[in-house]
């Protein structure tokens, strides 16, 4: 078994680094939150003229049909440039469930303006509740119209299209919903972390097109979840990884009783249980990203596994880099206060650890009972 990236996907992360790095700063991200932009639009584009968003699409849907790997590849790097765009909500998730459960004309219509960035996509699956089975959504269909609100939705208030969980005659099921027409109202959920705008979206007798079979919507759900979590777990874990760069760079550089603070065991012991973890964190999602390609049947375990393991690494860096920082890491100035924020609000989007590590039991206890 080959553990090395193949040298298309170095050259794929080189070139992510490459632009990243010059249109992804800091600097940009602190210029956009001034701004109260949604998101980074030039960004996103040249992104969409790299290729990122179809990277994992089937070339009849206009993508590049590469592996998840590769684009496990790009998810690292945005999560470690802190990139301003609605990727993971347009790509990991609302291109996941068309690919999913849509028929082929949803994806010949969706997927090619997902692709070209011209579309941006969300999924629309949390209500007061902070449930997504049937029990726990109010949302309804009746005569192809929704009526219910979601809350949080990620980046809502600039996606054009929703999949929107909600429940049928035939019980829970999804549904493609043009966030444009008339009867759909958004509004900003004030969060810390602002770049990656949360929205409260109440559909009031719209429009809505089943994506999949009806009632098959717990399913369905469960099974975008498990394939978004992989995808973002890559991004938490570029997260990790820039916390701890961070931590590390700024130990070099600060100096106290004469001495770099990198120097005292204190910091050292911090340092290398960051690494512990980040690593720990990459082995597991590595093994989702592996799923994805190769294991269907693997997917819900490699899905928690990762999930669990990208939660534990992001939170211990982001918090370990605030503490080495000192005093100036809790300040609007200095930049670790960024990762902290995107950590919690990657955390709160798709469930706690405490729920995935519960699925991860489930997934075990269902591989040993088969």
């Amino acid at each position: 078994m080959n553990f090395l990236f193949d040298q298309d996907q170095d050259l794929l992360r080189d070139a992510a680094k490459k632009l990243l790095g010059d249109k992804a700063t800091l600097e940009s991200a602190h210029k956009h939150m001034d701004s109260g932009t949604d998101y980074d639009k030039d960004l996103w584009k040249l992104m969409a003229e790299n290729g990122w968003q179809g990277i994992a699409i089937p070339e009849q849907y206009g993508g590049s049909e590469m592996t998840y790997l590769d684009l496990a590849v790009v998810a690292e790097e945005l999560g470690y440039h802190y990139a301003h765009t609605p990727f993971s909500a347009s790509i990991f998730g609302a291109a996941e469930a068309v690919l999913t459960a849509g028929s082929d004309k949803q994806k010949n219509d969706i997927l090619p303006k997902l692709v070209s960035g011209d579309l941006v996509g969300t999924l629309a699956f949390y209500e007061q509740s902070g449930r997504y089975d049937a029990a726990g959504i109010t949302a309804e269909v009746k005569g192809g119209k929704l009526t219910g609100t979601k809350v949080p939705v990620s980046d809502g208030l600039c996606a054009d299209i929703a999949i929107v969980a909600a429940n049928s005659a035939k019980g829970l099921s999804l549904y493609v919903v043009d966030l444009t027409q008339s009867g759909v109202n958004r509004t900003e959920l004030k969060t810390f972390e602002l770049t990656r705008k949360q929205a409260t979206i109440s559909f009031e007798g719209v429009d809505a097109e089943l994506l999949g079979a009806e009632g098959e919507g717990e399913k369905l759900l469960e099974a975008t979840i498990n394939r978004t979590a992989i995808l973002t777990a890559f991004e938490q874990l570029g997260g990790a990884q820039r916390s701890l760069d961070m931590a590390r760079d700024y130990s070099l550089e600060r100096f106290a009783f004469g001495r770099q603070i990198g120097s005292y065991q204190a910091i050292k012991h911090r340092l290398a249980d960051m690494y512990v973890k980040v690593e720990m964190a990459r082995s597991n999602c590595f093994f989702g990203a592996w799923a994805l390609t190769s294991s269907e049947a693997d997917i819900p375990e490699a899905a928690a596994l990762s999930r669990v393991s990208a939660i534990d690494a992001f939170s211990f860096a982001a918090q370990e880099n605030v503490q080495i920082h000192g005093g100036i890491g809790f300040t609007w100035e200095a930049d670790p206060h960024l990762f902290l924020k995107r950590m919690k609000l990657q955390e709160a989007l798709l469930g706690s650890g405490g729920i995935w590590k519960e699925k991860l039991y489930q997934a075990l206890a269902a591989k040993n009972a088969a």
